[in-house]
């Protein structure tokens, strides 16, 4: 018998109702434009839709002239509710949406689950909306694809690193990594920590972020350290913040989207 993991921020960060939220999502995606390279990687941000939907539409606008070639996503974002060592796979076979249910590719799991810093962990996955927030948005631009949910917890960048190179593969695979930026600041100091964060992305240096920087730090240090052995090239889409979004600019969330993608012969 098939186990589903069920929607557990719909109605919260995004609309419950799947018209509601196929039009927003297509609204946010309609305006952005869409460049030539096809990503192998991606950052996004993890808010609520009306804060950081606009920014992660940006990054994953860039998938619709290449959707279809994507067969497999690995999807890693940080643990807000329930603390682990190591990264977390889930039982599930199907992660649910307003918008349908996704496959859980097991197949791809067993790649790595005999790393030790890889553990099957249920209770992380039921209430994290990290990765939850990602899957509408891939669900309306790639046609048909299965899921390998992670959530990270204490680890370090060469364990994610491991982890990636594991299930890398070729085109047909994609990596989203999901983070916000810096939390609670105000305006223009925060505006100053996500320009630095910006800064050592683009320069795929992991070194240079902490974790007050991104909440994601480590799934996203992790990625910097195989797209830099992959010779991936960086592009910054997007990078605002709640201020920007909201208009409340006495404390603020950054948010910021970046495509990776192999870079051009030289």
């Amino acid at each position: 018998m098939s186990r589903t993991r069920p929607a557990a921020v719909a109605g919260l960060f995004y609309p419950a109702d799947a018209s509601q939220l196929h039009r927003d999502i297509l609204s946010m995606l309609e305006s952005v434009e869409v460049t030539e390279k096809a990503p192998k990687a991606l950052i996004v941000p993890h808010a609520g839709y009306i804060f950081s939907g606009p920014v992660a539409a940006s990054a994953f606008a860039q998938l619709k002239n290449n959707s279809a070639r994507i067969k497999r996503v690995i999807l890693l974002g940080p643990c807000h509710r329930v603390p682990l060592r190591g990264l977390a796979t889930s039982s599930a076979d199907f992660f649910e949406t307003p918008l349908g249910r996704v496959k859980i590719d097991h197949e791809a799991i067993k790649l790595i689950a005999s790393l030790p810093q890889v553990r099957e962990f249920d209770l992380t996955h039921e209430q994290e909306h990290s990765l939850e927030v990602q899957l509408p948005f891939l669900q309306e631009i790639v046609p048909d694809f299965s899921l390998v949910p992670l959530v990270v917890g204490d680890t370090d960048a060469e364990e994610v690193s491991e982890v990636l190179e594991t299930l890398w593969g070729g085109d047909e695979t994609l990596i989203v990594i999901s983070s916000d930026l810096s939390h609670y600041h105000d305006y223009n100091t925060a505006r100053a920590m996500d320009s630095e964060t910006c800064v050592a992305i683009e320069e795929l240096n992991p070194a240079a972020i902490h974790y007050d920087q991104a909440c994601g730090r480590n799934p996203v240090t992790g990625l910097l350290l195989a797209a830099k052995q992959h010779g991936l090239d960086v592009t910054t889409l997007d990078l605002r913040n709640s201020g920007d979004t909201s208009g409340d600019k006495s404390s603020v969330v950054g948010y910021g989207a970046w495509a990776f993608s192999q870079a051009a012969p030289r």
